[in-house]
């Protein structure tokens, strides 16, 4: 049971230290995102040049998260491997929904081999204590390899890494909520490379423009855009409807729709619930 003292923030920041000191050494699964750069930071601090960062570059992850990882990397000062896959396997092409499952399989599979190349046999995820709210195929494929969630084994909510990353100076401590590309795409359609190239476009392109917390889901030729609640106002511009509309369209879209209620973390995991 946690104590009292361990239950504060600065409590949890320590116990997350201690978990990731205790590897030796570490390699981090790094995607870009605020919770893998803030372990990032984490593992840098505890184990200096012992940690390194692995990204796997993939068609599922935008040029643009790349970069982010990249200079993240450079912050905080650890050694960061680019990882290539350059195909899309073909159970994961295949979308069902445990795609996810299969897909961290593999993708975590490369980084605990580029971890051992480098002599090093902890890989850490950072996925946190609010990820097991939602349906997570994934994280049983990080059960099976043995990978480490040191944000959960010190009890850290999203909020938390939230406001240790801006303690640390992190510009990610306030970076939109984001998952791979083949998200946006509903289980069971078949996900590609061309897919997936056209809905990091059109994401590109509302990102341009302003929008911070959105998705294009994308149903065949379909685009649906999802933007935050308090950003669906911004939509209500006849010549900015247009000017996505054509944009999008320009990429192979045939129909550009807007979602009336906005964007909801999660939201394709509605036809697998039975939500409405």
């Amino acid at each position: 049971m946690m104590s009292s003292s361990s239950s504060t923030i600065d409590g949890k920041y320590q116990r997350l230290l201690d978990v990731i000191s205790a590897q030796g050494s570490a390699a981090v699964a790094f995607s870009g995102g605020v919770d893998s750069s803030f372990l990032c930071h984490a593992a840098a601090a505890a184990l200096g040049k012992r940690a390194i960062a692995v990204t796997i570059v993939s068609p599922m992850l935008p040029k643009s998260e790349i970069e982010c990882a990249a200079d993240i990397a450079g912050r905080v000062g650890i050694e960061h491997i680019l990882v290539e896959e350059d195909g899309i396997d073909e159970e994961v092409a295949a979308n069902p929904k445990e795609r996810c499952y299969f897909c961290k399989k593999i993708e975590f599979g490369n980084i605990l081999k580029a971890a051992k190349e480098r002599g090093i046999n902890a890989v850490l995820d950072g996925s946190n204590m609010d990820d097991l709210g939602d349906y997570r195929p994934g994280l049983r494929a990080l059960e099976e390899l043995k990978i480490i969630s040191p944000l959960r084994e010190a009890d850290l909510h999203k909020a938390e890494v939230r406001e240790l990353s801006k303690r640390f100076n992190l510009p990610t401590w306030d970076k939109p909520a984001f998952a791979c590309l083949a998200s946006r795409i509903p289980y069971g359609e078949r996900i590609d490379r061309e897919k997936l190239s056209r809905i990091e476009k059109a994401e590109d392109a509302l990102r341009s423009i302003g929008f911070r917390q959105f998705r294009v889901r994308s149903h065949e030729n379909i685009a649906r855009i999802e933007v935050s609640p308090d950003e669906r106002k911004h939509f209500f511009d006849e010549t900015m409807l247009d000017n996505i509309s054509r944009t999008l369209k320009s990429y192979g879209f045939l129909y550009v729709a807007f979602e009336l209620e906005g964007y909801l973390m999660g939201n394709m995991n509605r036809a697998i619930a039975g939500k409405t």
